[in-house]
């Protein structure tokens, strides 16, 4: 079955650096555009981060182009998100989902405090 593991989640200070890891399988995920999602406490879900089956494209939303870094590994079967310059509004829960938001992993949670 399909199965999307997010990682890496953890307590950091503003100013830091992250890297999430979704490990992906059950499906061939070289040929699937994959996304991120955050939740933030209390609030609706909101898209970060796209890339495209090969990797060879990105997308971010203003919101975090410029710190975010979208990648993927397709011998590894793993999509990755670095984040620079952590601000305490990145605080939620990264979810990694197929381009369709048919398939959700559970999330990593990223709190951004001092």
């Amino acid at each position: 079955q399909v199965q999307l593991v997010e990682s890496g989640g953890d307590v950091v200070q503003p100013g830091g650096s992250l890297r999430l890891s979704c490990a992906a399988s059950g499906f061939t995920f070289r040929d699937i555009w994959m996304n991120w999602v955050r939740q933030a406490p209390g609030k609706g879900l909101e898209w970060v981060s796209g890339i495209t089956a090969a990797g060879g494209n990105a997308y971010y939303s203003d919101a975090v182009k410029d710190r975010f870094t979208i990648s993927r590994d397709n011998v590894k079967n793993t999509l990755y998100l670095q984040i620079k310059n952590l601000k305490p509004e990145d605080t939620a829960t990264y979810f990694c989902t197929t381009y369709l938001g048919d398939y959700w992993g559970n999330g990593t949670l990223v709190t951004v405090s001092s």
